[in-house]
């Protein structure tokens, strides 16, 4: 038996500390990281709610809140938390383990932070592949709570069942949820902060700007729900929604989301191993070394080099 098989094997029986291990190989990518996710078995029931919105919105409070619903009512809660990046370190904070300090010692409740590492759409490159490891250890849910990066952040529906997207009463991001194409893609809609005297307006703003976006035909019809994670109101329902939304999948298997989803899977694939392939190239060194040397590069013309490099490589 490979080690891959055997470090897959340990994960779908339940092993946290074999999980931890795959995640970091897999956010380090490479061959070793396509050999595990080979090992583990397809079919896993878990399914990933990613959370989206506009930073302050209260997307890491309100995923607390959440797990700590979801394990009140009996089911395991995987979370992979996505911080921000340095531009120039690539360092990144990895603070949500502080945030969710509330979730801390529960057994049920799996927390994993994840730097995007200056990657689009407020995740990071490796969150698909964490999150199919998370549904193979037997996680019920799996909570993607996103950078939160504007226009970009659509990203999410690309690996996510369900998306939650969280909006604050008063920040003005109704429109942009609109620019940014949020509420095209939103499954349920979380207006945070509703004790607050504005969140009325918000809410119904909301509803006005949902049944503009999405048409009566629609197989789902969004749902809006108003909650407040610091004084736990509004909480239960809105797993209601998020859980009824999984049941309706469930039905509907062949959803256009659902097939968009698998092709981008396979863009994310054909993009890492091609990627992988040109590092692997002296055209590759070659172009590293005009980087360091010409003040102004012409970039183009390097990609073209390396990529005619590559082609003709045995």
């Amino acid at each position: 038996m490979s080690d891959e098989q055997s470090r897959a094997d340990a994960i779908v029986q339940g092993d946290r500390r074999a999980l931890a291990q795959a995640l970091t190989t897999v956010e380090r990518g490479g061959q070793s990281a396509r050999a595990l996710l080979r090992c583990i078995p397809a079919g896993a029931s878990g399914r990933v709610v990613g959370i989206t919105g506009a930073p302050g919105a209260g997307k890491s409070t309100l995923t607390t809140a959440l797990a700590q619903e979801f394990r009140v009512r009996g089911l395991t809660v995987a979370i992979v938390a996505v911080d921000p990046s340095s531009p120039i370190t690539g360092g990144s904070l990895l603070g949500d383990r502080i945030r969710m300090y509330d979730l801390a010692g529960d057994s049920g409740v799996f927390i994993r932070s994840m730097a995007n590492r200056g990657r689009y759409g407020g995740i990071a490159a490796a969150t698909a592949d964490a999150a199919t490891l998370m549904a193979a250890a037997g996680y019920d849910v799996i909570l993607l709570e996103t950078v939160g990066a504007g226009q970009s952040d659509v990203a999410v529906a690309d690996v996510a069942d369900t998306i939650l997207l969280v909006e604050a009463p008063g920040m003005g991001d109704e429109v942009q949820s609109i620019k940014a194409g949020l509420l095209e893609i939103a499954d349920v809609i979380a207006v945070s902060k509703s004790d607050r005297a504005d969140a009325p307006a918000t809410f119904q703003q909301l509803r006005a700007l949902v049944q503009m976006q999405h048409p009566s035909t629609d197989a789902w019809e969004v749902q809006l729900c108003g909650v407040s994670a610091l004084q736990k109101t509004g909480i239960g329902p809105l797993t209601d929604a998020l859980l009824a939304h999984q049941q309706w999948l469930i039905q509907h298997p062949y959803t256009p989301r659902a097939m968009h989803r698998r092709k981008s899977s396979l863009h994310r694939a054909i993009e890492t191993q091609l990627f992988e392939s040109l590092t692997q190239t002296a055209s590759w060194v070659q172009a590293q070394h005009i980087l360091a040397s010409d003040r102004q590069p012409d970039t183009d013309a390097l990609a073209q080099m390396v990529l005619a490099a590559w082609r003709t490589t045995p």
